[in-house]
């Protein structure tokens, strides 16, 4: 059987734990052929970014119309955009109508607290987008608030899906907060059939890098597939919570090191 096709348009993370690296050992571990289309170049490991270089905004075009042209592509995620005007080449296309089930990871600041992006590069896919993704700190950048409390978190989320996206996921599982206790990694899912508070229990681990990629590339698949939203971000969940299950005792890089993609060590 012809295995489903997703995209990812985003950076590339020299450490193999985020970006597109992450995003194709997720698609390829759920069953989907990956594709991609890279937005920047980083040079990154688990300590921290030491370098981007955003792509010209003719290369990413010219990256997305091969494998628009030629593969029947499924489902689409965006990470990490790299500059403005990447932002304004993946917007007509999602304008258009050929970024099919999109999936917007609002990239900004990296784990080490590295910038990667801005949040005027990121609300030109916003309206697009038929999920969002921002963890804690993404969402209270794109609305402008505090988003510490579950209560702030489904705020943040009503207002963020009031901007476009059909649904939005704010994530807490990456900080500690008034989210149930560290015992508790808390999403908030908002849509159009109301809010859902997800909880599953906190993975004791440094090995939390490319969490956020992990997840919306997760969600990617599962739309592929033909879940609805909300069963395809409970799916992605449950994923991400296993990948950092099996690599919470690897010893990969000096830093926050990647998950356990394909369950080696579950």
């Amino acid at each position: 059987m012809t295995p489903r096709t997703v995209l990812t348009i985003a950076g590339s993370d020299s450490g193999g734990g985020a970006g597109i690296q992450a995003d194709l050992k997720v698609f390829a571990a759920l069953g989907a052929y990956g594709t991609s289309v890279v937005t920047a170049v980083t040079a990154q490991n688990t300590r921290g970014v030491d370098a981007v270089l955003p792509l010209p905004s003719q290369t990413v075009t010219d990256q997305l119309e091969s494998v628009l042209g030629d593969f029947p592509v499924r489902a689409v995620k965006t990470g990490m955009l790299g500059s403005p005007a990447v932002a304004d080449v993946v917007a007509g296309a999602a304008r258009e109508g050929r970024l099919p089930h999109l999936v917007v990871d609002p990239v900004l600041v990296a784990t080490s607290g590295h910038r990667l992006g801005a949040v005027a590069v990121v609300e030109r896919l916003l309206p697009f987008a038929q999920v969002a993704t921002p963890n804690r700190a993404e969402a209270a950048a794109l609305t402008g608030g505090r988003v510490d409390t579950v209560e702030e978190m489904v705020a943040a989320a009503t207002a963020l899906a009031a901007g476009g996206p059909e649904y939005v996921v704010v994530t807490g599982g990456d900080t500690d907060g008034d989210t149930g206790g560290d015992e508790a990694a808390v999403d908030v899912l908002h849509g159009a059939g109301g809010t859902t508070v997800l909880r599953a229990a906190r993975v004791p681990t440094r090995h939390n890098h490319g969490t956020g990629c992990s997840f919306s590339a997760a969600i990617t698949v599962r739309l592929a597939l033909g879940d609805a939203v909300p069963v395809a971000v409970a799916a992605a969940k449950e994923y991400v919570t296993r990948a950092l299950i099996g690599a919470r005792d690897w010893e990969l890089g000096a830093g926050p090191g990647p998950l356990d993609h394909f369950s080696w060590s579950v």
